[in-house]
């Protein structure tokens, strides 16, 4: 417990294991973009969709690993083509919960189809382990070259999240005035379902398949409790999410009996608890989605 004893000591002490770099690399970045756009995720009312797509990753990962292809171009690739059928079969390119439990459910069919296959060509072991991995994550267990790979890829989306997000708020207060201004509302939807689908990719490499959804939306829903203004509650989520990150992984390397994915979402999860405590004396900073109650300067308040 030497971070305990002597923090600066022991800060040193973890950032000279390589493995500990890579994680923190790898994780700044992923958290970046998990609360960025899990931001939009609770402002869209899409957390089930992303909830889907925590399976859709872990099927996607298997089905790769099944069929010999790498476990990112599976897991990326089934989180960003779900994520457009998604869009696709929802109305004005949002999901709806039909939809989302339709595909739901199928997704978990072929995620124990891909378990089943994978198991069969390899040995109950490394089957199982890999299997444990993708469920729960393994960020202590990513390369340098995979860490370099992933940061790019989530700095990208974050970057992306950033360029359209004046008109996607606009577009997600209030579609119908959004399109009457020329805002092209279902593209910026098949957009916004793209970089959910990339951001559970990455998400997954960091807390696995089952909690990637922790690390998206609970950022985004302290952040919207926390403040009304939306480009600051924007930034807010992105805060929280990286501070999740750091907080978590320094206790998991200073006990290792933690796993980085508990401790990651233990911390945002209790940035959550304090934020409702916080505003649990007065009334929610409610949106409200789809009415004239937006005021023209909360829309454009990223403008100034």
């Amino acid at each position: 417990m030497v971070l305990l004893v002597d923090p600066l000591t022991g800060l040193s002490h973890m950032l000279s294991h390589p493995f500990m770099r890579d994680a923190l690399l790898a994780g700044t970045a992923i958290a970046l973009v998990s609360g960025l756009i899990g931001y939009f995720v609770v402002l869209r009312s899409q957390v089930f969709a992303a909830d889907a797509l925590s399976h859709v990753a872990f099927a996607g990962a298997l089905g790769a690993l099944a069929f010999g292809i790498d476990l990112r171009a599976g897991l990326y690739g089934a989180c960003i083509l779900f994520a457009l059928l998604l869009a696709l079969l929802g109305r004005r390119a949002a999901a709806d919960d039909t939809v989302i439990g339709s595909v739901f459910a199928w997704v978990l069919g072929l995620g124990a189809l891909f378990l089943s296959i994978y198991s069969t060509n390899r040995s109950g072991g490394a089957a199982g382990n890999t299997g444990i991995s993708v469920l729960f994550g393994s960020i202590f267990g990513i390369t340098s070259s995979q860490a370099l790979v992933d940061s790019i890829v989530a700095l990208l989306g974050a970057l992306a999240v950033v360029a359209v997000g004046r008109p996607l708020l606009f577009a997600s207060f209030d579609p119908a005035v959004a399109q009457a201004r020329g805002v092209p509302v279902r593209l910026l939807g098949y957009l916004f379902f793209v970089l959910v689908g990339i951001t559970a990719g990455e998400a997954t490499q960091a807390v696995g398949a089952l909690l990637l959804l922790g690390l998206v939306a609970t950022p985004g829903g302290a952040a919207q409790r926390l403040t009304p203004r939306p480009f600051t509650g924007l930034w807010l989520s992105a805060a929280i999410g990286v501070v999740s990150m750091w907080i978590g992984l320094t206790l998991a390397y200073a006990d290792p009996q933690l796993p980085p994915s508990f401790t990651i979402l233990a911390v945002a999860t209790a940035i959550y608890f304090v934020a409702f405590l916080v505003t649990a004396d007065r009334s929610r900073a409610r949106w409200p989605r789809r009415s004239g109650l937006v005021t023209a300067s909360d829309a454009r308040e990223g403008e100034r």
